[in-house]
């Protein structure tokens, strides 16, 4: 389900639910004289017992996806924090690997902010830039250990090391909560249960002899919009409701603003920068 769009789900729930209430009320009007007062009471039962079942699902289903979307929006705030943070510390390494690693920075995230717009349903594309952002890791990472050969100084390396290593796993952690979507089962599960009772709804105004009414139109509509406001927040990179990548391009830019010269050692005083191009 995640490679069709969520307005193309959307329209094909709502024909669905439509058609089902119109085949289980002309199925209800047939056995019209022969619903007895119980049996009709009993049908009445069910309808509310299903919308309530229904409502459950909803509301179950809305907080997981929300969940999701704010647990990724929180991954793209550390990460961007994570990266300010180890590109300010490298004006710590020595003189040698300064310059060399703040371009590596400047490099790795403007990959970062290219992936944040690539939907994860575009594999071969998305993969190339992860690919790219490891090699840059890695890269990286052997600078940070020649620093500690050079000046294994905790205060200076072993500050630069410690960021390095909390963007890496900030790396990870926005993936991996990037691709955490809402189980396929629990989304069709819903739309089942969706198009079932509306169904429901449809037998019982047939038994009574009445069409269904606008209201019950209105309800289908106002679901179907829940429905695809669940499927849009599962979708981080694509729909409507997308995952701010502000955080990250607001890093981009103060690097690429920044003077290619600059390689200002911090002062005693200051101590060690612990700021982050995110801005908290």
């Amino acid at each position: 389900m995640y490679d069709i769009p969520a307005g193309v789900i959307a329209v094909i729930v709502l024909f669905a639910a439509l058609f089902g209430m119109e085949i289980a009320y002309r199925w209800g009007r047939r056995v019209d004289g022969a619903a007895s007062d119980d049996s009709t009471g009993h049908i009445s039962t069910i309808q509310t017992s299903t919308l309530g079942i229904l409502a459950l699902l909803l509301a179950f289903t809305f907080s997981l996806s929300l969940q999701r979307f704010e647990s990724r929006s929180d991954a793209v705030v550390d990460e961007a924090n994570a990266i300010g943070t180890a590109y300010l510390r490298a004006q710590l390494l020595p003189t040698a690997l300064r310059d060399d690693v703040r371009r590596l920075l400047r490099d790795y995230v403007d990959l970062r902010v290219r992936a944040g717009v690539v939907a994860t349903n575009e594999e071969d594309r998305l993969g190339e830039l992860v690919g790219q952002a490891a090699r840059i890791q890695d890269a990286l990472w052997e600078d940070a250990r020649r620093s500690a050969e050079i000046e294994p100084n905790p205060v200076t390396s072993g500050l630069f090391i410690q960021a390095l290593n909390e963007m890496i796993d900030s790396f990870g952690r926005r993936d991996a909560a990037i691709n955490r979507h809402v189980p396929e089962v629990v989304l069709l599960l819903l739309l089942g249960t969706f198009v079932m009772t509306v169904a429901i709804v449809g037998f019982g105004a047939g038994v009574v002899g009445q069409r269904p009414s606008w209201v019950s139109v209105a309800m289908v509509v106002l679901i179907v919009g829940l429905v695809l406001v669940i499927l849009d927040l599962d979708r981080p990179r694509r729909g409507l409701i997308e995952v701010s990548e502000k955080n990250l391009v607001d890093l981009q830019r103060s690097m690429k603003n920044e003077p290619a010269a600059v390689a200002r050692p911090p002062t005693s005083a200051a101590g060690p920068p612990t700021a982050t191009g995110a801005r908290r």
